[in-house]
């Protein structure tokens, strides 16, 4: 006989970090439509979503207004809250709150946040009845099918941990499906709509996850996912890949796919089917992805940029292999980090370079080679530098080895603990139960150390994403490395531009230094105020000029260079302010649909100066119509072709683009997403 229908709720538990309530939580659509397949009545709640959108209060009253919420959903025959490490106490929260209102409907915890602490979690909540281990697509089916029968009877399906007659069990771990080509559907209509998503922060980027593939094969010290799927990685195949990037073009709001499996790449035959796939679908839809270094080559990258890709977050941990190797990261030493990066660059592909400061084995020596190295990648290509601190979470190595050691750090949360574990309840959970929820600690630093590591991670990580010419100019300058300026930058408190100008003052310097920041606070401009409109009816300029003595293609190329040997015979960058002004337009081009935008700097000569001077001092309506008819003169439009083409000169809404003709000089800089 069929199994007998239930009614079913299953939640992804509250927390405020923009990024996740941005984007509907994969898994629980991949669960709500094994569920809908089995014929089961199921509900779905993102109640990040609903903090997001102001359902629900931040802070004490947020755990009651939550079970509330899911209350007025109707009684079910089982709830279900999936949780991450940060959201575990909350959803404890909530189901003390539910077991008050449904004493007897059985309420159960899946998802990351419950490894290694299952048989835990049920020792001390007694709100939580089951808790499913590793994935649930199977497991939610068969255990509905056991609940017919009593709590009781979830001990005959895999992967569940239950309380029955006063004790903990639990019955053994559930084979992990070998083909993901059998994964059901996402159940996208059981949430909010993508484009109400996006309405929450206002980005308009429109990403979308991806449940891509899952597991990892190695099993790094801070990092508990290789464990969690006893170290085997499985892709979902490229066919079945490819069909849910495409689905995105009919979803209002979706723009991009955001592939979350950790190791694209790792099998480098399926990475290639799918850039294949998508190459002769005209699939057209920008995906990014989270790679290994070691996984990525030159070849690999150029399809990934032609198949769409456009961005990856590298997780690098450590540019010292040293200090790799003491935490199992398990990447061969003669990984060429910044060839890596040239070849992201090279390809099309932004690469987002994820450290952290202050594992186990790290002296000043490698924490300066990590700073050195983000120094060189942020000069050579467009990057953004993701620097964040270690902390010891449940079912990792460190976890294992320090979290009793390791503690709560007022006012500095890791980041796998953003926006989560802010009420009064929560805090007392983190506080009372530490070997529960080492989510909020940090190894054990000594003070100072702590300081610093803030420091660097958070301002100073800032600081080499928007100045890191003048960065790396500063340190050329001195002599001294990367670590000794963030050190002297810290001490002195002042901003970096105060730090930076008031260091070469009445110096040869002063000037090479003014025109670096100058570049820079303009490329910042810019990339906040994006790509400039076409105006009716009148032609307008779509830059920031920049007029300066110093050469910034010569002068970037140098201080690469310098960041690449300690060698004296490397010409200084001084040596490059020239007797005669340069003029270079840093420019916002408008992107193509769902793409990132980029911003470029483009050195101009002769009349293109004249031309772009004439339209930023343009006031008045008169001034504007003399240099449109100009523009509109025969001969004078295609001879414009290369400034239109690179966003310099903006055409008139009502009048179509020039076709391609010789691109005025541009010079790489940091591309900025």
């Amino acid at each position: 006989m069929p199994p007998v229908p239930l009614k079913i709720l299953l939640a992804s538990s509250p927390h405020a970090d923009t990024f996740g309530y941005s984007m509907p939580p994969p898994g629980l659509l991949r669960l709500g439509g094994a569920l809908r397949e089995a014929d089961h009545d199921v509900a779905l709640e993102d109640l990040a979503f609903r903090l997001g959108i102001g359902d629900l209060p931040g802070g004490d009253a947020l755990a009651a207004a939550a079970a509330a919420l899911l209350a007025r959903r109707g009684r079910p025959d089982i709830v279900g809250l999936s949780v991450m490490g940060a959201t575990l106490p909350i959803a404890l929260l909530i189901a003390e709150q539910l077991k008050e209102s449904w004493p007897t409907v059985p309420i159960a915890l899946g998802g990351p946040g419950v490894h290694g602490v299952d048989i835990t979690i049920l020792e001390r909540f007694p709100a939580i009845d089951l808790v499913a281990r590793g994935e649930g697509e199977v497991t939610v089916v068969e255990l509905c099918e056991a609940l017919t029968g009593g709590l009781p009877a979830a001990g005959s399906v895999d992967g569940i941990t239950f309380r029955a007659e006063g004790e903990v069990r639990r019955a053994p771990d559930r084979a992990m499906i070998r083909d993901l080509e059998g994964l059901p559907a996402y159940a996208w209509d059981l949430l909010p709509p993508i484009a109400r998503y996006k309405e929450i922060t206002g980005e308009m980027d429109g990403l979308v996850p991806i449940d891509s593939g899952r597991g990892c094969a190695y099993d790094c010290s801070f990092c508990s996912i290789g464990r969690t799927w006893r170290r085997r990685s499985r892709p979902l195949p490229a066919a079945r890949l490819a069909d849910e990037i495409a689905a995105l073009r009919g979803i209002p709001g979706a723009r991009r796919a955001y592939l979350c499996h950790d190791l694209f790449g790792a099998d480098r035959a399926h990475a290639l089917a799918l850039c294949e796939r998508l190459v002769e679908r005209e699939v057209r839809v920008p995906w990014e992805v989270r790679a290994r270094a070691d996984h990525l080559d030159a070849e690999l990258l150029r399809r990934m940029g032609s198949a769409g890709c456009d961005r990856v977050l590298l997780g690098i941990e450590s540019a010292s292999a040293t200090v790799r190797a003491a935490n199992q990261k398990g990447m061969r030493d003669d990984v060429d980090l910044l060839q890596v990066v040239d070849d992201c660059a090279a390809a099309g592909v932004t690469p987002i370079l994820s450290l952290i400061l202050g594992l186990p084995g790290e002296g000043d020596g490698e924490l300066n080679e990590s700073l050195e190295f983000c120094a060189s990648a942020a000069l050579r290509a467009g990057v953004n530098l993701s620097l964040h601190l270690v902390n010891p979470q449940p079912g990792c190595a460190l976890g294992e080895e320090l979290a009793e050691s390791s503690s709560p750090i007022p006012g500095v949360p890791p980041d796998m603990a953003l926006g989560a574990g802010e009420s009064a309840a929560e805090r007392a959970l983190i506080l009372g139960h530490p070997d529960l929820f080492s989510t909020w600690s940090l190894l054990p630093y000594p003070e100072a150390q702590l300081a610093e590591l803030v420091f660097l991670s958070g301002e100073f990580g800032e600081t080499l994403m928007r100045y890191p010419r003048s960065v790396s100019a500063l340190a050329s300058l001195s002599g001294g490395s990367i670590l000794t300026l963030a050190r002297e930058l810290r001490a002195d408190g002042r901003t970096f531009e105060t730090f930076a100008r008031l260091r070469v003052a009445r110096s040869t310097a002063a000037p090479l230094i003014d025109a670096l920041l100058r570049w820079e606070n303009a490329l910042i401009r810019v990339s906040a105020r994006g790509p400039r409109r076409a105006r009716q009816g009148r032609w307008s300029l779509g830059a920031e000029l920049l007029t300066t003595k110093l050469d910034l293609g010569s002068a970037t190329d140098a201080l690469i260079k310098r960041r690449a040997t300690t060698g004296s015979d490397q010409a200084s960058p001084e040596g490059l302010l020239g007797p005669d002004d340069l003029t270079f337009a840093v420019v916002a081009p408008t992107p193509l649909p769902g793409r990132l935008s980029g911003v470029r700097t483009v050195r101009l000569s002769g009349g293109s100066v004249r031309l772009a001077e004439a339209l930023a001092q343009a006031k008045s309506p008169k001034a504007h119509a003399q240099i449109s008819a100009a523009l509109e003169a025969p001969g004078v439009r295609d001879a414009a072709s290369g400034l239109i083409q690179s966003g310099v000169l903006i055409p008139p809404a009502d009048v179509a683009a020039a076709p391609p003709g010789l691109p005025a000089q541009q010079i790489t800089l940091n591309q900025a997403p």
